[in-house]
């Protein structure tokens, strides 16, 4: 008889803790849809912006190339190593 109510009681508090655990991520899910934090909201119309295509890209593209891409790389490695030879 103490096993069965020992065996209940462990059910009990297993179904309690999933019932918590459960109602937990579901006020998680709600919290950004609130828009509690105004830094967010701004955030959020930045990448926006970034995603249609509104911000100005900074530099020039990369290329597609592999080799070409490698051969800028090395050359910009280069040209730090000439910079920082010619302080000395």
């Amino acid at each position: 008889m103490r096993r069965l109510v020992a065996w209940l009681a462990g059910a009990a508090a297993g179904l309690a803790a999933y019932g918590a655990l459960k109602r937990r991520r579901s006020e998680r899910r709600a919290l950004p849809e609130q828009g509690l934090d105004p830094r967010a909201d701004e955030l959020r119309a930045r990448l926006a912006e970034t995603r249609d295509g509104e911000a100005e890209p900074a530099g020039e593209p990369e290329p597609l190339d592999p080799e070409a891409r490698r051969r800028r790389v090395h050359e910009q490695g280069r040209a730090a190593l000439d910079e920082m030879h010619a302080g000395e």
